[in-house]
């Protein structure tokens, strides 16, 4: 399926949520310790997704696509792989629903995303890197008759992800322009579609890392790219490749990608957590990075909506990046 959800979709599939996942507050970033990072008289509306279930927006589109699954699906238990959030999302869809679960992850992977999806019972297999977490799954879906829940291309994650939108649109429906952080698709082909069906006139971009700009090159050449290595400290927006659906979606409602070096990220982490107090992973601060970085001068004194996806990372980890990027800078 390569067409958006419509609004009756998103609306079903709110109400679907309702109760199960959590309606994410915004705040409107005008506290002058944080305001002077963006250009003069610009507003910025912050999703807080980062407040949802198991830390991220991946929770709405794994209940989705379990609430599809069949008998004899849920018996057998699901799969994913993932860095970290989609594998805790699945974790916790999985043990709401009484469904067993084996998601594989790279050793590189924080070991508190580790902890968190056996704590919430799921078994965990760590690959090498992500082409064999790939290759491992689908030796899980042939040998146990697992479902594979795909970290984005996935109907579901693009519907989970416009529940989210339709939120954002119908909270602040002045927002002329909305930044979404792009991995692998799911979350900006759902964002962008139901904030631009609600919004026709905003202006939606998407943001990537430089050292994992597979969506921006697939923007470029006009046809899903894959990348010959990813390079990011954003492993939540590593995904080694665009992929033929979600790729159309984001094609039709995102109006430019643009991209952020990592320095750019841990600097924006090291604001959030000054300023609001917030634990932002890498990702987390991709939408803040681009409105302060390459996206300053064009959305001046616009309002825009920007997001904040996910918060699964260490104080460990976050710390140590902000303290690597300032030795550096």
């Amino acid at each position: 399926m390569t067409t958006a959800p419509s609004v009756s979709q998103i609306e079903t599939a709110a109400e679907a949520l309702s109760g199960r996942i959590v309606a994410t507050p915004t705040v409107t970033l005008n506290s002058t310790r944080i305001a002077n990072i963006f250009a003069p008289e610009t507003t910025a509306y912050l999703k807080l997704e980062l407040f949802q279930q198991a830390g991220s927006f991946k929770s709405r589109g794994v209940l989705l696509a379990i609430d599809a699954m069949t008998a004899p699906e849920r018996a057998a238990g699901v799969t994913a792989v993932s860095a970290g959030n989609h594998a805790l999302a699945v974790s916790w869809g999985a043990q709401a629903a009484g469904l067993s679960a084996k998601v594989v992850m790279p050793k590189t992977a924080d070991p508190i995303r580790v902890e968190g999806c056996k704590a919430l019972g799921a078994e965990v297999v760590l690959a090498d890197n992500v082409s064999d977490a790939f290759a491992k799954v689908d030796e899980l879906v042939a040998s146990e008759g697992r479902t594979m829940l795909h970290p984005f291309e996935s109907p579901f994650m693009t519907l989970g992800a416009a529940t989210c939108g339709l939120e954002f649109a119908r909270t602040h429906p002045d927002m002329e322009a909305a930044i979404i952080p792009v991995g692998g698709g799911g979350f900006i082909s759902g964002m962008a579609s139901a904030i631009k069906t609600a919004l026709p006139d905003c202006t939606i971009y998407g943001v990537e890392p430089f050292g994992a700009d597979s969506m921006w090159q697939s923007f470029q050449t006009g046809q899903p790219v894959k990348l010959d290595s990813v390079t990011t400290i954003a492993d939540s927006l590593g995904a080694p490749m665009a992929l033929p659906q979600s790729f159309s979606i984001t094609a039709q409602y995102v109006d430019k990608i643009v991209r952020v070096e990592d320095a750019e990220l841990c600097a924006m982490m090291e604001s959030l957590f000054h300023a609001l107090k917030l634990v932002a992973e890498p990702a987390c601060a991709a939408s803040a990075a681009a409105l302060a970085g390459p996206l300053r001068a064009t959305l001046a004194g616009k309002k825009v909506g920007i997001v904040a996806c996910g918060s699964n990372i260490s104080v460990e980890k976050h710390q140590r990046l902000i303290k690597e990027n300032r030795s550096v800078g």
